[in-house]
């Protein structure tokens, strides 16, 4: 009975996302001049490939490499273990 509640509490997530995507999506272009900036972060095992431009760069760049050390040191634990 749990697991389905949550296969369908993520399920209503994830179109809650997609929704509020779409909406941000129109809002954006309705509003005429805006600045687009984009990037992302491909996690291949532990190690991050970043790419993009300005701030939210930089700040993915960090957080994946806190999730590659994380990573590293949870696989050192659970190998000593």
């Amino acid at each position: 009975m749990k697991g389905e509640i949550l296969i369908i509490a993520g399920m209503a997530m994830i179109f809650v996302g997609f929704f509020l995507l779409m909406i941000g999506t129109l809002l954006s272009a309705a509003g005429g001049d805006s600045e687009v900036e984009s990037g992302g972060v491909i996690m291949i095992g532990p190690i991050p490939i970043v790419f993009g431009t300005g701030r939210g760069a930089t700040i993915a760049m960090v957080l994946a490499l806190v999730l590659m050390v994380l990573w590293i040191v949870g696989a050192l634990l659970l190998r000593r273990g």
